[in-house]
């Protein structure tokens, strides 16, 4: 199959494509994603398969608002049409009661909840009136790798595998919207991401968050809570502490293959890195980072030899929960230790 890159004034015939049950790579805000008819099983299941994504692994529908929400989900509560208002379109992602049967086994995991998002991004807004159908949208590479905020990424996992990709320049946030679940007794981020817990308290009180890793058995409600994700084929070191650094660049240096430095600005100019190491910088501050992570993580994977990254830590606090949620299973939970 050969895999088509699409211009934003293109979308139509990207659409098209689509509504025939073909798979097409989206821009959005956050991260690309890889889009099919949710509305179409067969399609839904190429989505897996084109991935690698285990089927029990349910998937995000990526609609225009709330009216096509309201095709799917049960009435919205008032909670679900207060964050509507005040975040979408952009980086939440809302976990809501379906109809029954409205959408198939293939895009709930077997669930009678779905994730629904509204992304910040006209082009795949457009992509999704022209389509006319709601589009399965988990992030668009190969399932346990970092996710891709460049176009080329995508085509780089999947070329081949999809009809086509949707080219809209680099993502703007760069990591995935945060998923709040509406279906429990109390609000519950399942993903960190762009949108912070203190910004849903200001809208509708009380969240909790539970980021626990699902059992063997279980069915995961949100991508991201069951398998691994976000790995690189080198090993991530987190390094927590700006005091951190001198021990684990002279660690570096004693390293047989290259060693990978992403860190931000100030850190890297701080900090003589011995040959051997290769900068990634991540930015001025947590924000940058976020922005960087997954960029930086494929630049490796892709274009340098490196063996080992050794990463910037933030605080788990507002965005930083979001960057380290990632970074985290990126790195399989391994810090660098003195």
């Amino acid at each position: 199959m050969e895999t088509q890159i699409f211009q934003p004034n293109q979308v139509q015939a990207a659409a098209d494509l689509l509504r025939a049950g073909q798979l097409v790579a989206f821009p959005t805000e956050t991260v690309y994603g890889l889009g099919a008819d949710a509305t179409n099983e067969a399609a839904v299941k190429q989505v897996y398969a084109a991935k690698g994504r285990p089927s029990d692994n349910p998937l995000i529908v990526t609609v225009t608002g709330p009216d096509m929400v309201a095709q799917y989900a049960q009435p919205l509560s008032d909670q679900a049409q207060r964050l509507i208002a005040a975040f979408w379109p952009g980086s939440l992602t809302i976990i809501l009661n379906l109809q029954p049967g409205a959408l198939s086994k293939a895009v709930t995991g077997g669930l009678k909840t779905a994730a629904f998002r509204n992304p910040k991004n006209q082009t795949t807004l457009n992509l999704i009136a022209a389509a006319g159908v709601p589009l399965v949208g988990p992030s668009a590479n190969t399932s346990g790798k970092p996710s891709p905020t460049l176009a080329q990424h995508v085509y780089h996992d999947l070329k081949g595998k999809i009809a086509g990709i949707v080219d809209d320049g680099p993502a703007a946030v760069g990591v995935e919207s945060t998923i709040l679940d509406l279906t429990s007794d109390v609000p519950t981020i399942l993903r960190p991401g762009a949108v912070t817990e203190e910004q849903l308290e200001a809208v509708i009180g009380t969240v909790r968050s539970n980021h626990h890793k699902v059992g063997a058995t279980e069915v995961p409600k949100a991508p991201g809570m069951k398998y691994k994700h976000y790995a690189p084929d080198a090993q991530v070191y987190i390094v927590d502490q700006a005091s951190d650094w001198p021990a684990a660049l002279a660690w570096a240096q004693t390293q047989a293959n290259p060693v990978g430095v992403m860190a931000i600005d100030s850190i890297l100019a701080a900090n003589d890195l011995p040959a051997n190491a290769e900068a990634f910088s991540l930015g001025a501050d947590v924000a940058s980072a976020s922005h960087r992570l997954f960029d930086g993580l494929r630049h490796f994977d892709l274009e340098s030899p490196v063996k080992d990254i050794l990463t910037q830590g933030f605080p788990a606090e507002g965005l930083g929960a979001a960057y380290m949620n990632r970074l985290n299973k990126s790195a399989g939970q391994v810090h660098f230790k003195k």
